[in-house]
């Protein structure tokens, strides 16, 4: 008796701490502004924290069969688990989850006008993650950015050939495959496209198409360059605790 009154007080604080965790204002303004009433009555997208909405007036769409929480932003899946509390979101362009997705503390993730996101099923943002897509970034199925890396898909400013007089282009799609592990702090810029089941090591610079050098590839250095063949993350050994984890059960 005593073991079963403890359970249920440790699932009931669990409940607790997990229903005070939630921004509830951010979410519900979120949810019913984004999406129909029979879509936005279930909260697939919850906020955890503080996070200011600079603009929502985009698009936002689900294709994945709708669940309450099956998107969370400012989750506590990392070892740090205090927030800085400067999450931010700014959608003016499309921005596309294909199913579950996951982003970490103090996000900034930025769609222009015009411009493409799209989240495959289980791609995760890391804490302290910058994500800003101007013309078009995708993100495979179980591909997870590292804390305090960035997705920048523009170099913000115009650049030109000073013998020519031509100018470069400002922006460049993003590609990342399937089963994608980048470590931390890693800047993946204009023009990167990588194959399924590509791992990234920390610190580096990604500005390129990697897709000839095959999967199952360790890519790292500045810029990123090929350094090991026949590597991979164990995804499947990892999927369970990563869908139990990640997946918050409500």
């Amino acid at each position: 008796m005593i073991k079963l009154l403890k359970t249920a007080y440790r699932n009931l604080k669990k409940r607790w701490k997990l229903l005070i965790s939630v921004n509830w204002i951010k979410t519900i303004r979120f949810n019913f502004k984004k999406f129909p009433y029979s879509v936005a009555k279930k909260l697939p997208i919850i906020f955890y924290g503080k996070v200011k909405f600079t603009s929502i007036s985009g698009e936002v769409v689900i294709e994945g069969p709708i669940k309450r929480g099956m998107i969370g932003f400012g989750q506590r899946f990392e070892r740090m688990s205090k927030a800085q509390g400067i999450a931010e979101i700014s959608i003016n362009g499309k921005l596309v989850f294909k199913n579950n997705a996951h982003f970490g503390k103090d996000v900034l993730l930025h769609v222009d006008k015009g411009a493409y996101c799209e989240f495959g099923y289980m791609a995760c943002l890391g804490s302290s993650v910058k994500l800003i897509c101007t013309d078009k970034v995708v993100l495979g199925d179980w591909a997870g950015i590292g804390y305090e890396s960035q997705i920048i898909d523009t170099n913000s400013h115009p650049m030109m050939d000073t013998s020519t007089g031509e100018y470069y282009p400002m922006s460049g799609p993003i590609s990342i495959g399937n089963y994608n592990s980048f470590s931390n702090r890693i800047s993946i810029m204009p023009n990167t496209k990588t194959p399924d089941h590509c791992v990234v090591a920390s610190n580096s610079l990604c500005n390129k198409d990697y897709t000839s050098l095959g999967n199952y590839i360790l890519l790292g250095g500045i810029p990123a360059k090929l350094i090991k063949d026949n590597y991979a993350r164990d995804w499947e050994g990892e999927k369970e605790d990563l869908l139990r984890f990640k997946i918050i059960k409500w």
